[in-house]
């Protein structure tokens, strides 16, 4: 101890009480883990990995080399960065939760439509300069483009109300332990501001997923196993989402979404950001993110990865956030990734679950038929408004269209 503070003076102390208090928090939690009957009142159930597919990519991998895109200087269009305490009055991202509204019938699309080859199926948000979202639009208003030809609009829907299969994804790695009752007050809020119909499952993460909800429309359940997230252990970062895209492709829905928050850089995950990346472009599933801390903080010493066996290491990393990952998974499907620098009061991170859940009920959904469908592989995709210049238009990176079957069939 007396080596360390002379290598990094105060901060050292800092460092080493966190160390400390995450060993004994951990001692509790194993304490807990290995007493009797503690599966049967509601612990963590675990959720074995899917083996890593072959090659590059999950399942159905696209063919050729996976192109993701390089993080640029200044954070995308998909990224709102809420600094630490920023007053929000006035913001163009504060929307008031709405009350959910009655759900009428699914409009969704006709099997013929559907069972053909190259069907293509995607969600589109529209907003103005001032970041309110455009709603009332018509098919005509839209313009579909595939590598840069254009694309007739065979099937068009206003996601008003239209109910959504969700997965909700919570980092309970060590460095969580002081967020989590704020990450448990915001979940709950998204909960409550949901469709009475969207579908949603709860994982925790650390090392490794755990099931801690199935599939439920009674969303008090999912509240309910909040009281279990405990921090503990590494962050499998790209195993949960991985693993969070394949349960909601069981969903009962056909809009599906992954709402995901993380304070932490993977650090134990089998999988690859390039595998997770080309299953979310397969399945066209919505992936949201939340990340708390710093993406500005440097790579930590080799303190960190001494230090750390069960978790509470990057210490030194404390607070950095993987922003570059999580804004990629967002700007490939066409969601959204909120960086928060603090959380503080938590007011913050309601404000972005507020955001969400706001923005499912005013998106659109858009399908069209990719032509040579024989012809596998990943195809660029770009939706237009002509009428309204102004608009900003938010939708995934492409489709990925495949020989055994429709490009992104719906489910």
């Amino acid at each position: 101890m007396t080596e360390i503070s002379i290598a990094f003076g105060g901060k050292a102390k800092v460092v080493m009480g966190r160390l400390i208090s995450g060993y004994l928090v951990a001692g509790l939690l194993l304490a807990a883990i290995c007493a009797p009957g503690w599966a049967q009142q509601g612990g963590y159930k675990n959720y074995p990995n899917v083996p890593p597919p072959a090659g590059q990519g999950g399942t159905n991998a696209p063919s050729g080399t996976l192109e993701i895109p390089t993080r640029q200087g200044n954070y995308p269009p998909s990224t709102a960065v809420i600094p630490p305490q920023s007053p929000q009055s006035g913001s163009t991202d504060v929307i008031p939760p709405q009350a959910p509204q009655p759900t009428g019938e699914l409009e969704i699309p006709a099997r013929e439509l559907r069972r053909q080859p190259g069907y293509a199926q995607v969600t589109v948000t529209v907003t103005n300069q001032d970041g309110g979202y455009v709603t009332g639009l018509q098919k005509q208003d839209f313009l579909v483009y595939e590598d840069g030809i254009q694309r007739p609009v065979e099937f068009f829907r206003r996601d008003l109300n239209v109910p959504v299969s969700i997965g909700i994804l919570v980092d309970t790695s060590g460095s969580m332990e002081p967020k989590l009752a704020q990450a448990r007050s915001a979940i709950s809020q998204f909960l409550r501001d949901l469709n009475p119909q969207d579908d949603v499952f709860l994982f925790a993460f650390s090392n490794r997923p755990f099931l801690l909800q199935p599939f439920t429309t009674d969303h008090s359940l999912v509240m309910a196993r909040l009281a279990l997230l405990h921090a503990f252990g590494r962050t499998a970062l790209y195993d949960v989402i991985l693993d969070g895209l394949l349960m909601v492709e069981r969903g009962r829905h056909e809009k599906k979404a992954l709402l995901v928050l993380t304070d932490g850089m993977d650090n134990a995950s089998m999988y690859s950001l390039s595998q997770v990346v080309s299953q979310a472009r397969r399945l066209g599933v919505l992936i949201y993110s939340i990340g708390i801390g710093n993406p500005n903080i440097g790579s930590s010493s080799p303190w960190a990865s001494f230090l750390g066996p069960l978790g509470f290491v990057g210490a030194l990393d404390y607070d950095r956030v993987d922003a570059a990952t999580l804004e990629t998974l967002s700007r490939e499907t066409g969601a959204r990734t909120f960086i928060i620098r603090a959380v503080g009061d938590g007011a913050q991170l309601r404000l972005a679950t507020q955001t969400i859940s706001a923005e499912l009920r005013q998106q659109y959904t858009i399908g069209f038929l990719s032509p040579d469908p024989g012809r596998t592989g990943f195809r660029r995709l770009r939706v237009e408004v002509p009428d309204h210049p102004d608009a900003r238009v938010r939708v995934r990176e492409g489709v990925t269209v495949g020989a055994s079957g429709p490009a992104n069939p719906p489910s």
